[in-house]
């Protein structure tokens, strides 16, 4: 199966504009998280993961190797893996490994040349996996392709949870908890509170890749909606705001300037920020309210030995 499953055809170019401008028209100016992800910015993401300052993803990493045995028991046979924002399922091979009488794997992100790469690259390693991808917004409502089959379980690693509101996670798990079903369980990877000294090196590396990721968003806007953004007016900044327990990413205007993007003009003065990301950091139970509230219960928990990392598994209640 080549094919990939778009749940929802739109004009993706009129989405994408819109979102854009509505963004920059607010007073703290802002752009979607989920634009990142076109091919450049999918590719420069899995630098990022190998960077020595970025303990995320290592972490957990290390976490799913050592209890992947006792995450298969708890996930049962004949399991249908849905994983949210796939990206290179690097980590989504330790419980293909792990599992037994997997019945296949539905990868969801929204860069399908990275989705069909990645899709390729599993069928040719696990030639008896039926693989399902599924290009579209994780946050968008969606069907399962119709010949999938299995229990579906789903998996959120890598914390990308923590890049969503209170609101947003509400959202998102409500609308797992309708597509995986009555009998689901769920495994969700969460970066917990830490010293600033550990998280904004992470996010702001001595090798700028994460700068580098940061701006590809701006050449996304020029190269698809034909902006004039001159990235050599902006630069990446990373803050850790402690109050609402996040890391920020922004873009700041280092002059005052003006970028045109189809008939608007945007203007910006000097030092002020395009706010283009959130990555939280979250106590275990500080999510469990919100996961209760939208029919989950926690059933176990993994962490490494310094508490930096959590992978969590919850059921449908």
């Amino acid at each position: 199966m080549d094919d990939v499953f778009e749940p929802a055809a739109s004009d993706t170019r009129a989405v994408f504009l819109r979102d854009v401008l509505n963004g920059l028209s607010k007073p703290q100016k802002s752009l979607p998280c989920q634009y990142f992800y076109d091919a450049a910015g999918s590719e420069l993401f899995e630098q990022i993961t190998e960077l020595p300052e970025y303990y995320p993803t290592r972490t957990e990493t290390a976490i799913l190797n050592t209890h992947a045995g006792d995450m298969a028991e708890a996930l049962g046979r004949d399991v249908l893996l849905v994983e949210y924002g796939a990206g290179a399922s690097t980590k989504t091979r330790i419980l293909l490994d792990a599992l037994r009488e997997l019945a296949g794997y539905v990868p969801i992100d929204v860069s399908e040349e990275f989705l069909l790469h990645t899709a390729q690259a599993l069928r040719a390693d696990y030639p008896e996996l039926p693989v399902y991808p599924i290009v579209g917004d994780f946050m968008t409502r969606f069907g399962l392709p119709q010949d999938s089959q299995g229990q579906p379980v789903g998996f959120f690693p890598g914390s990308t949870i923590g890049n969503l509101n209170d609101d947003e996670i509400v959202q998102f798990m409500t609308a797992a908890r309708a597509l995986l079903g009555d009998q689901s369980q769920f495994l969700i990877g969460i970066d917990l509170r830490k010293d600033a000294s550990i998280l904004i090196p992470a996010y702001d590396d001595a090798a700028g890749v994460t700068a580098k990721f940061n701006l590809n968003l701006l050449t996304r806007i020029n190269r698809e909606l034909g902006a004039d953004f001159d990235l050599g007016g902006f630069a990446h900044r990373a803050i850790w705001n402690d109050d609402a327990s996040r890391i920020e990413m922004h873009l700041e205007s280092l002059r005052m300037q003006s970028v045109h993007i189809g008939d608007r003009t945007v203007s910006f003065d000097a030092g002020e920020t395009i706010h283009t990301e959130n990555s939280r950091k979250f106590t275990i139970d500080s999510l469990l309210p919100l996961f209760e509230q939208t029919g989950w219960i926690l059933k176990k928990n993994w962490l490494d030995e310094d508490r930096y990392f959590a992978v969590l598994l919850l059921s449908a209640t």
